[in-house]
């Protein structure tokens, strides 16, 4: 049996980075990306003759926009957009990201939801790179609230952005609510049993099914 290791980019969603008067996380997405990022590290899942695991990229808008960020040059307000630039002439930062976004074989989007719709710096993070980056590839959506809901309704939307990008989103969802009863500060489970952990593993084995399907006939044929 072969290893076979999936270049995999995680987008996450919020650029949050303030501790609400209430009290609570400064970004409840932290302790979700610790999780989705804990299971993959440690899976290692048979599909056909090969064993398939996740070499990992986690791409923080906070820190893509922040100071000397890939795209600090640009904004998240999008005011120069990767494809409308000359190449020879694009920051090495970020000439080195759309190239890691390039070369990745699935991706997975970790977000919460803003208006019931997909927050900004999600949008305008992936909406950096043009489609053709992106195409013949699949993506998973991972959505999260502090709510029962989950951030399904954004999910529902970044389906249609995905589609767009041309990174066709696997069927299954995973969608983590009232994450501060789910997920400790580390990302680890308070209850391992949760049945709402149990949806990670079944999208993963959706991506990789995919991302493995479209490597291939990706080297048969090249992308349309």
């Amino acid at each position: 049996m072969t290893t076979t290791k999936l270049k995999t980019i995680i987008f996450l969603g919020s650029a949050r980075n303030i501790t609400p008067p209430w009290g609570g996380d400064s970004r409840l997405g932290d302790r979700v990306i610790k999780w989705v990022k804990s299971v993959m590290e440690s899976r290692k899942e048979p599909l056909g003759a090969d064993t398939i695991s996740h070499d990992i990229r986690i791409i923080d808008p906070n820190e893509v926009f922040g100071p000397n960020g890939a795209l600090s040059y640009s904004g998240a307000e999008l005011s120069k957009p990767t494809f409308f630039m000359d190449q020879n002439k694009l920051p090495a930062a970020a000439k080195e990201l759309q190239e890691a976004i390039k070369q990745a074989d699935c991706y997975l989007v970790v977000s919460p939801e803003y208006n019931h719709s997909i927050p900004p710096a999600l949008s305008s993070l992936m909406g950096h790179f043009g489609g053709s980056n992106y195409k013949c590839k699949p993506s998973g959506i991972i959505t999260y609230s502090p709510g029962v809901f989950a951030g399904m309704r954004a999910a529902m939307m970044i389906q249609v952005m995905l589609h767009e990008l041309g990174c066709l989103p696997v069927s299954k969802l995973c969608g983590v609510g009232t994450v501060s009863e789910v997920l400790n500060v580390d990302g680890t489970p308070i209850d391992p049993d949760n049945r709402m952990l149990k949806q990670l593993p079944e999208l993963l084995t959706q991506l990789e099914w995919m991302a493995v399907a479209m490597a291939n006939q990706r080297k048969l044929t090249g992308t349309f």
